[in-house]
C-alpha cells in the first residue's frame, strides 16, 4: 500500500498577500511545493529564487499564449500537427518558407486561392496558430465579419462608421498578422447577410 506524499504547508498569510499584491500568481501557486523541496534538499537561496522566477516566467508565457489565441478568434483550432504537407498543392519549399514567418517581418502580403476543399483555410489557420505560438498577435476575420461591420456602419451612419473603422484600425494595427478568409454568404429575406 502506497501513501500519498504529504502536501506542502501553505504560505504564511503575509507572504500570500504580498505575492498577490505584486501580481505573481504563478509563484504564489508554486511556492509551497518549491519551498518544501528546497527545505528538504537544502537548496541555496539563489536556487529557490531561480526556481520560483522560472515558474513565474513559464506561467506568464502560457497565459500570454492563451490570451493571444483567444484574441485571434480562430474558428477551429487547426494546427500544423494535423496538416499533411504532402497532400497540399502548395509546394513544400513554399510551405516551409511561409512557416519561418520572415515574410511577416518584411510586411509582405499573402494571398492563398484555389478551389473549394483544397485546404486553404486549414493552412491559413495553422499558419496563424504557428504565428501565435511564436509570440505574434493574429486576428482572424471572415469576409462576412467585415461585411457586417460595413452594414452596421451604413445603418448607423457616422457614429457607427467611425466606431467600425476605428475598431478595424485598432485591431489590425495591434496585430502582426491579419487573416481574412472568404466564406460563402447570401442575403436573407430581411436584406441582412447570413452564411450560405
Amino acid at each position: 500500500m502506497s501513501t500519498a506524499p504529504p502536501s506542502a504547508p501553505p504560505l504564511p498569510a503575509d507572504l500570500e498577500t504580498l505575492l498577490h499584491r505584486l501580481r505573481l500568481p504563478h509563484i504564489r501557486r508554486a511556492a509551497p511545493d518549491v519551498l518544501a523541496t528546497a527545505s528538504a534538499q537544502r537548496w541555496e537561496p539563489a536556487e529557490v529564487l531561480k526556481a520560483l522566477l522560472t515558474e513565474e516566467a513559464a506561467g506568464r508565457e502560457r497565459s500570454a499564449l492563451a490570451t493571444r489565441r483567444a484574441a485571434a478568434a480562430f474558428p477551429t483550432g487547426k494546427t500544423f500537427d494535423a496538416w499533411k504537407p504532402e497532400l497540399s498543392s502548395i509546394p513544400a519549399p513554399t510551405q516551409q518558407a511561409l512557416r519561418t514567418l520572415e515574410w511577416i517581418d518584411r510586411r509582405e502580403n499573402l494571398v492563398v486561392c484555389g478551389p473549394s476543399g483544397t485546404g486553404k483555410t486549414f493552412f491559413l489557420e495553422a499558419l496563424g496558430q504557428h504565428a501565435v505560438e511564436h509570440g505574434r498577435k493574429v486576428l482572424w476575420f471572415t469576409l462576412e465579419d467585415l461585411a457586417f461591420l460595413r452594414v452596421g456602419a451604413d445603418f448607423h451612419r457616422r457614429r457607427a462608421r467611425t466606431w467600425a473603422l476605428a475598431a478595424c484600425e485598432a485591431w489590425s494595427s495591434s496585430a502582426t498578422l491579419s487573416i481574412v478568409t472568404a466564406r460563402p454568404f447570401a442575403a436573407t429575406r430581411h436584406g441582412s447577410l447570413r452564411r450560405a
